[in-house]
């Protein structure tokens, strides 16, 4: 669980709690009470959630009294979704809409489901005891920004000490000297995350002779958390006026008016947070009294601020290209500036500052403790044995710094953001499966039945990616962001916020199999380390492939799935599989299973189709596949279906349109029916009986993203097939390919085109 993000766990717990599924539950009246009971006591405890967690950052013992509490959360939270997905078997196998419609069902399961909540209940009406100590403060809405101590900056800086930012101050420059802008008061944001060296990029040019003679007054306000517009105009006039203010903000506007009133000036808002239009139109339009050519440069790590304030374009700061990286790292690692004789420290140190990312803030926090070391040896050691493990610090200057950006994270944001922690460094991050993955956990928070899963965790993503917690890498045809990376030290953020409970097993990393929920796999790990995993009542929830290509034995994969329990994702891509375990189908809380690139897969277990709770299921490139299981239609939940190279597939099983979750769909085989296939072989005249045809489509509305549609045919019967699939009413479609037989004739062209119309 993230740093900081207990309070959306216990929001999880309430929300399965009184569902409608767990409601139906409650008809037991043995365990009624209990539920009662227990949704009183996380109703206690998450009031006071949102301060322990702000406190927690200077007290160990709030920090292990939330540990304690994030242990008996998730065990509810397991609890209740094996209640639930009981409950949606029984819906499912009886096809009734009321569950305890027999006077048998109640007392199925009630007896022991009464027990295990009370035990859960006793544990957390322990630990709501326990917080009385701390006299926390309740609160049931999380703030808009959550301040972590005061930052302040100002606008002297030695320009000597700046290497880099040359072009970037050109470029800022030329924009302040435009004389062609239309507004009296035109924006400029410079934008990127923390330790980039905005604030000093600012600095430099606040502080260049230039400027001086081009603008008649010059402001710098450090605004930082909260936006006060009261407290920002004082703090103008204070330098304006350099006397006392008054405290009426009808007094401060009056007053500012007066004193910038025809003049050309350059304000400096440091550090912007204010995503609130209204507050920020408030303080605009109490500056627009300047003169032509007046200009606000804002430094922000987030784009969205940039629109908030109404910028069209901004100064997007990256890090430090090699070179000058290089002579950053001289300047503060070797005396006087200058490069030793001895090789090996020029070799070592690029290597080390390469680990920096061209991030100036790590590169001097680095660079200066090294020059603290005298020796070949002691630069060796700090390689091999230190470096990884300075980033991770919680005390590190660089990550503090970055950890600003993450405190202003709503709760939901943050689990999302930490659970980054498990792709690799430099890895390219696919937009889509990684909201797969954050919906398998739970993290994705729908308001309403219309909307869709896919669209809701691509907000969140673009809200990290504007935020600058990803980078953007790579757009499709449609100009969407498909792929991503993340920023080294922003790897070391999530790493840091993770904490224990998220790791990356390698043969020499280390392993807690106590607190570990989510695991990355190195497929290099001995089958000796992988036995951790045939540990007894262990809680893990994912398991991820994190490197491409390996082998893991049919019965290694069978023994480690029959422990883990409590998977939500399992990843078994790229592994070589032939058989896909049968003990996959106990997997009952699971949401998310990768069998993709197994080229000699050719069959599915049928306990697949007991996996009720699935959302995503990846088969991709399994090319041997020949067919899917019959039971499919079982899976309800079921959003993302990825058959794309499955090649061997020659049709859909009967009953996929009441599937009406899918919101991705990669692939659709026709059957192979109809008067031409009517006198093929038994295989196929079976498969035209079990196969579903297209009208299978009509009722899946909710279909996005890209869809091939294979074998299709060029008859009558086609035709009148194509028109019930209600393809134009498929508003989230982004791509549609279609493919037909390659057999053709004069006598059924005509019936390619109606088809082509009656999609």
């Amino acid at each position: 669980m993230a740093e900081g993000a207990l309070f959306d766990l216990a929001g999880n717990v309430l929300q399965l709690l009184g569902s409608i599924i767990v409601e139906e539950v409650k008809l037991a009246s043995s365990v009624e009470t209990e539920i009662e009971n227990l949704t009183n006591t996380v109703s206690t405890i998450r009031a006071v959630l949102l301060d322990a967690e702000k406190q927690s950052s200077h007290s160990h013992q709030i920090k292990d009294w939330l540990n304690k509490l994030k242990d008996v959360l998730h065990d509810a939270d397991d609890l209740l979704d094996d209640f639930s997905t009981q409950v949606m078997c029984r819906k499912v196998m009886t096809k009734k809409v009321r569950l305890f419609s027999s006077s048998s069902n109640p007392l199925a399961f009630s007896p022991k489901m009464g027990h295990e909540i009370k035990a859960i209940r006793e544990k957390l009406n322990a630990i709501a005891k326990d917080k009385e100590a701390f006299h926390f403060s309740q609160s049931l809405v999380e703030p808009q920004v959550m301040t972590r101590g005061d930052r302040e900056t100002y606008s002297f800086v030695l320009e000597d000490e700046v290497i880099g930012r040359e072009d970037d101050k050109k470029e800022i420059m030329e924009r302040l000297f435009d004389d062609n802008v239309v507004e009296n008061i035109s924006i400029i944001p410079i934008v990127g995350f923390g330790g980039l060296g905005k604030t000093t990029l600012a600095q430099l040019v606040y502080n260049d002779e230039n400027v001086q003679k081009k603008f008649e007054i010059k402001l710098w306000v450090c605004i930082s958390d909260i936006f006060d517009v009261q407290r920002i105009v004082k703090e103008i006039l204070k330098q304006l006026t350099k006397e006392k203010q008054e405290e009426s903000l009808e007094m401060l506007q009056n007053q500012l008016r007066e004193k910038l009133n025809g003049k050309k000036f350059l304000l400096v808002l440091d550090d912007l947070w204010n995503e609130e239009s209204n507050k920020w139109l408030l303080l605009r339009n109490l500056l627009m009294g300047g003169a032509r050519g007046s200009r606000i440069i804002v430094t922000t790590r987030s784009e969205s601020v940039v629109r908030v304030i109404g910028a069209t374009s901004w100064h997007a700061l990256r890090g430090l290209r090699e070179e000058k990286a290089w002579r950053l790292f001289v300047k503060v690692a070797f005396e006087n500036g200058q490069l030793p004789k001895n090789e090996a420290f020029v070799s070592l140190g690029r290597e080390i500052m390469g680990k920096c990312g061209g991030v100036p803030l790590a590169i001097r926090t680095i660079a200066s403790l090294l020059s603290t070391k005298a020796t070949e040896n002691e630069w060796q050691s700090f390689k091999v044995y230190e470096l990884s493990k300075i980033t991770q610090e919680e005390e590190n200057v660089v990550l503090s710094t970055l950890k600003l950006s993450y405190y202003h994270l709503p709760s939901y944001l943050k689990q999302c953001f930490a659970y980054c922690r498990l792709f690799p460094k430099d890895f390219m991050i696919d937009v889509t499966t990684l909201i797969n993955l954050w919906a398998a956990q739970g993290f994705i928070k729908l308001s309403d039945s219309k909307q869709r899963v896919e669209d809701v965790g691509r907000e969140y993503f673009m809200v990290l990616l504007q935020r600058c917690f990803f980078q953007e890498v790579q757009k499709d045809d449609c100009d969407i962001i498909s792929y991503c990376k993340m920023h080294d030290l922003m790897h070391d953020l999530a790493t840091l916020v993770a904490g224990m409970e998220s790791t990356l097993l390698t043969l020499s990393g280390e392993y807690n199999g106590k607190k570990v929920r989510h695991v990355s796999l190195d497929l290099e790990v001995s089958t000796r380390k992988l036995s951790i995993f045939k540990v007894k009542e262990l809680k893990i929830r994912t398991i991820l492939v994190a490197s491409v290509g390996g082998k893991l034995g049919n019965l290694t994969c069978d023994a480690i799935i029959s422990n883990l329990n409590y998977l939500r994702t399992l990843d078994l891509s790229k592994l070589n599989l032939r058989v896909v375990p049968h003990s996959v189908g106990e997997l009952k809380h699971l949401r998310y299973l990768d069998l993709s690139n197994n080229e000699d897969i050719k069959f599915l277990p049928n306990s697949i189709t007991k996996l009720l709770n699935l959302q995503t299921l990846k088969l991709y490139y399994c090319e041997s596949l020949k067919e899917l299981p019959r039971g499919l239609k079982n899976l309800v939940n079921l959003r993302q279906l990825d058959i794309f190279g499955c090649n061997g597939l020659t049709h859909m099983p009967l009953g996929l349109g009441h599937l009406i979750s899918l919101e991705i769909l990669t692939g659709f085989v026709v059957r192979q029916g109809g008067s031409k296939a009517s006198s093929g072989s038994w295989y196929k005249k079976k498969q035209a009986k079990s196969g579903g045809g297209l009208s299978e489509l009509k009722k899946l509305s909710n279909l996005g993203g890209s869809l091939v549609i294979g074998e299709l045919g060029h008859g009558e019967d086609d035709m009148v097939e194509c028109k019930a699939t209600n393809m134009k009413q498929k508003q989230h479609l982004q791509d549609l390919q279609l493919c037909w037989k390659s057999w053709d004739d004069g006598e059924t062209k005509c019936y390619d085109d109606m088809s082509l119309e009656g999609l």
